[in-house]
C-alpha cells in the first residue's frame, strides 16, 4: 500500500507495521466474508494476538497508551485491508480513548473493563441507536429503560446498527433512568453491559447491505439485563450536558475517519496496479500511459493527500497542543467530512479507471466502492460538518471584524 503515512515516533512505526501486517491478511479474507455477509472472527483474533485492541488502552492497565495520532495512522492502514473490520477496531478505540481522557467512568470499572480487554480480547461499543430514534447525534431520548432492583438495575430495550456485535465483551448501552427529585424528566445515562449476561440477545440482521456487510451490524436485545449500580455511569438529568463532556467534538473520532481515507487509499492502488497490467492490443501498452487515466489518478491522489494532510494535522493538534483543543471543533468535523468524501469520489474514479472489470469481483473496487458510502452515515454528517465549519467561519470573521468595527463607532 502506497501513501503518505510518515509515521515518526517508536511507537508509531510499531503500530504502523503491526497495522500493516494485519491489513494484509484481513484482504485476504475481507472478499468471502463480504460476498458472505458473515463476520470476520478470524481478524479479531488475529487483532488481539496481534496487540492492535490493546493500543489505546493505557498502559496501567496493559496497554499502549496509544494517542490520536498514533491510531489514526493505524487505522487509515487497517482501513484499506479491511473497512468492516477497522470499523469495528475504531469503535474500540474511540470509547476507550474517550473514556481515557475524560475518567468519567468510576476508576475500578474502567480499569476491569481496560484488563479484561488486553487479557481476553474482543470489542466494547456504544449500543446508541434505535429503530425510532435515529442517530443519536441528532439528539432525542432513548427507549431503552431501566428499572431498579437490589444491587442495580434492569435493563430493557432493543438497539440496532451495534457495530461489531458478535466480538463484543461490553457494551456501553445508552438509556434512561427514572425520574428522580433532582431529574423530574430522568436521566439519560449509560449501562456498561458484559457479553454474555442473562437476558441479552444478540440477532444477526445485518447482511445484504450496501456497505461493511462483515462489520456485524446487529440488533441488541435486552430483557431485564441486570447491571451493577456502579457501571451503569455518566448520568446527566434529561436535556442536561454529559458531565465532564469536552468543549469541542470528540478527537477520537478521527481514527474512525481513517478508516475511510483507507479505503479510498486502497482503490487508488488497485486503480494503479490495473492500469499498469491492463494491456489492450489497440494500444501496445498499457493503459496507464493513456492522459486521461492518468489524470484520473492525479486527481484520486490529490484529494487523498488533502484530506490526509488536515486529518494528520488536526490529530497532531489535539495530542501536542492542549491549549487549542477549544477551537478544534470544527477542524475535527471538516476531517471527518474530508475523509469520507474522498473516498466516496476516489472510488468512484476508481471504476472509470477499470470499467466494467471494476463491477466484478476479480478486483476489489466494487467493494471498496460500496463501503465508502458506510462514512456518509457516521457522525457528522455532512450536513451537520458543515454547518459547524460555517458558524467558525462565521466566528472567525466577527472576530476578525470587531476592532475595525470598534474604532469605526468611535
Amino acid at each position: 500500500m502506497t501513501g503518505g503515512h510518515m509515521p515518526t515516533t517508536p511507537l508509531q512505526q510499531r503500530i504502523a507495521t503491526m497495522a500493516g501486517a494485519l491489513a494484509a491478511r484481513c484482504a485476504a479474507r475481507a472478499p468471502s466474508h463480504d460476498a458472505a455477509s458473515s463476520f470476520a472472527h478470524e481478524d479479531w483474533q488475529d487483532m488481539h494476538e496481534a496487540g492492535y485492541l490493546r493500543l489505546v488502552i493505557p498502559r496501567e492497565y496493559g496497554g499502549d497508551g496509544a494517542r490520536v495520532l498514533d491510531m489514526v495512522i493505524a487505522q487509515e492502514l487497517l482501513g484499506a485491508g479491511s473497512a468492516a473490520t477497522a470499523l469495528g477496531a475504531g469503535m474500540l478505540i474511540s470509547v476507550l480513548g474517550r473514556a481515557a481522557d475524560l475518567r468519567t467512568w468510576p476508576e475500578p470499572v474502567f480499569a476491569e473493563v481496560c484488563r479484561d480487554l488486553a487479557n481476553q480480547g474482543g470489542g466494547i461499543n456504544n449500543c446508541v441507536t434505535e429503530t425510532e430514534l435515529g442517530s443519536i447525534s441528532r439528539g432525542g431520548t432513548p427507549l431503552t429503560q431501566a428499572e431498579r432492583t437490589e444491587g442495580g438495575w434492569l435493563v430493557s430495550g432493543h438497539k440496532i446498527f451495534v457495530t461489531a456485535a458478535p466480538a463484543l465483551r461490553y457494551l456501553v448501552t445508552g438509556l434512561v433512568l427514572p425520574p428522580a427529585p433532582d431529574a423530574p424528566r430522568g436521566c439519560m445515562a449509560s449501562a456498561v453491559v458484559r457479553a454474555p449476561s442473562p437476558g441479552l440477545r444478540i440477532e444477526h440482521t445485518w447482511h445484504g447491505s450496501l456497505s461493511l456487510r462483515s462489520a456485524g451490524n446487529d440488533d441488541v436485545f435486552y430483557d431485564k439485563v441486570f447491571v451493577p449500580d456502579a457501571w451503569v455511569v455518566e448520568r446527566r438529568a434529561v436535556g442536561a450536558p454529559p458531565p465532564g463532556a469536552p468543549p469541542v467534538a470528540n478527537p477520537w473520532a478521527l481514527p474512525i475517519a481513517a478508516v475511510y481515507l483507507g479505503v479510498g487509499q486502497a482503490a487508488l492502488d488497485a486503480a494503479c496496479e490495473y492500469a499498469q497490467s491492463r494491456t489492450p492490443p489497440s494500444l501496445g501498452g498499457p493503459i496507464a500511459g493513456q492522459p486521461h487515466v492518468q489524470g484520473w489518478l492525479g486527481s484520486m491522489a490529490i484529494a487523498l493527500d488533502a484530506a490526509r494532510t488536515v486529518l494528520r494535522d488536526v490529530a497532531r493538534a489535539w495530542d501536542a497542543e492542549p491549549d487549542t483543543r477549544p477551537a478544534l471543533a470544527a477542524r475535527i468535523a471538516v476531517a471527518k467530512y474530508l475523509c469520507t468524501n474522498a473516498a466516496c469520489t476516489v472510488t468512484e474514479t476508481a471504476l472509470r479507471v477499470a470499467g466494467g472489470f471494476g463491477l466484478t469481483p476479480a478486483l476489489p473496487l466494487e467493494r471498496l466502492f460500496r463501503d465508502a458510502r458506510a462514512g456518509l452515515f457516521a457522525p457528522p454528517q455532512d450536513d451537520l460538518a458543515l454547518a459547524i465549519a460555517g458558524r467558525a467561519a462565521l466566528a472567525a470573521h466577527a472576530a476578525a471584524s470587531a476592532p475595525a468595527k470598534a474604532r469605526a463607532a468611535e
